[in-house]
């Protein structure tokens, strides 16, 4: 490793530019809470429970922050230390083969960030989530959802980057080849998820017979949404926040209520959110992010294969020689600030389809105080923040502020 390296030197300022961003962000964000409650919010948030959302903020981010200046400088402790250099070593004795040798590196890889994750994971769910009183997760549930996560990576993630490390290791172009295998996994998984994957970690249990049931029906039949059925999810065993959400193609679609949602809200209100998530599909929101993510990963893998055996991004990270799956590791690092831009333009795309998705469903259920309605006990059962800064919304929001709905939402009322 040379500190006159140029690769070294744009990663070690890129990795600690984007660290200050986020943290400048961060502070901003702090500094923009408002004790006093918006006037749209009134009858809605109690002074007590404003205030809380408030605490919340605070001691969630501040956490977000200490965890992830933590993180990056484990990072750039084992990177400035030699880490990888001793990694590379490691597996190179352990294992023959490049792709054994991938596999065996990431599962390390994993397995070390893992580690230093796992405690502000546990701090944030029991100590964090708790005190304000959204954790419903037990440490068994807890420690069950990792034992799956590391089952589906091993059965599922494995496979993919031992095929990954294969392609640009024998394929000529592999750049394209990569992108298509990754794409046609990409979309095996929007069929596969919602069957096989998601009961894994929640039940799904149909919605009974019932007004409920016959107004949702009712709802998609008036928009025209090819609806397969209509699930509960035990959302509770984990959290008291709620969701809702419809997966699926073709005729195959299913819309599914967190238990949560519907034990908070009235039906106007239920029927508003679903038409909401109805309104993505009628305005193409779905197809235009699946094409979207498509485009980004031919980008992705396009870069990647101008630099994955590169001898001055190795030498950047300590080796001597480039070793192809520590390639991938120094790309997904390299790539990072495209990443960031990549999201951002994301975010502005998805806040836009947010607003039509909101518009699309006061259209169908007569007007927007349902929607509204629904958005304001949103806020409050989830602590939401009525006032975060431009910049952290910027750099974060994939949906808008909530006030900013609301306000769009007064609007269409007025036309």
């Amino acid at each position: 490793m040379h500190s006159a390296n140029p690769w070294f030197l744009v990663l070690l300022v890129s990795l600690i530019g984007l660290h200050v961003l986020e943290t400048v962000a961060t502070l901003l964000n702090l500094r923009r809470l408002d004790p006093r409650l918006p006037e749209e919010f009134a009858g809605v948030f109690s002074e007590a429970d404003y205030a809380k959302s408030q605490e919340y903020a605070r001691e969630s981010e501040r956490f977000d922050l200490m965890a992830g200046t933590f993180r990056l400088v484990v990072f750039l402790g084992f990177w400035l230390g030699g880490g990888f250099a001793w990694l590379d070593g490691l597996v190179r004795g352990m294992a023959e083969g490049e792709i054994v040798r991938g596999l065996l590196g990431f599962a390390l890889m994993h397995a070390g960030a893992t580690l230093v994750s796992l405690p502000f994971e546990v701090y944030g769910t029991f100590r964090i989530e708790a005190k304000y009183g959204f954790n419903k997760t037990t440490p068994g549930t807890f420690v069950a959802d990792h034992v799956k996560g590391l089952g589906l990576a091993a059965g599922i993630g494995l496979p993919l980057l031992a095929l990954l490390l294969w392609i640009f290791q024998r394929v000529p172009q592999a750049w394209v080849w990569a992108w298509v295998a990754t794409t046609v996994f990409m979309l095996a998984l929007q069929f596969v998820a919602p069957r096989w994957l998601m009961p894994l970690y929640n039940k799904f249990t149909p919605l009974e017979e019932g007004p409920l049931r016959r107004a949702i029906l009712g709802l998609a039949e008036r928009c025209a949404f090819p609806l397969r059925d209509v699930f509960i999810i035990d959302g509770s065993r984990r959290s008291t926040k709620g969701n809702a959400f419809f997966a699926g193609f073709g005729r195959n679609k299913r819309i599914a209520l967190y238990d949560t949602l519907v034990e908070k809200h009235p039906e106007p209100e239920l029927l508003a959110v679903l038409a909401h998530e109805i309104g993505h599909f009628k305005k193409r929101h779905i197809v235009q992010r699946l094409v979207a993510a498509v485009v980004q990963l031919a980008v992705l893998f396009l870069c990647m294969g101008l630099v994955l055996t590169n001898a001055g991004l190795a030498e950047a990270f300590g080796l001597e020689r480039p070793t192809l799956w520590l390639g991938f590791v120094f790309f997904m690092i390299l790539f990072e600030p495209v990443q960031l831009l990549i999201g951002i333009a994301g975010n502005v795309w998805s806040r836009r389809h947010e607003f039509e998705a909101d518009a699309y469903a006061a259209s169908v259920t007569g007007g927007p105080e349902a929607m509204t309605g629904a958005l304001k006990r949103l806020a409050r059962d989830s602590l939401s923040n009525l006032t975060p800064h431009p910049l952290y919304v910027f750099l974060h929001y994939s949906h808008p502020p909530m006030l900013e709905r609301l306000a769009a939402l007064r609007g269409l009322g007025r036309n």
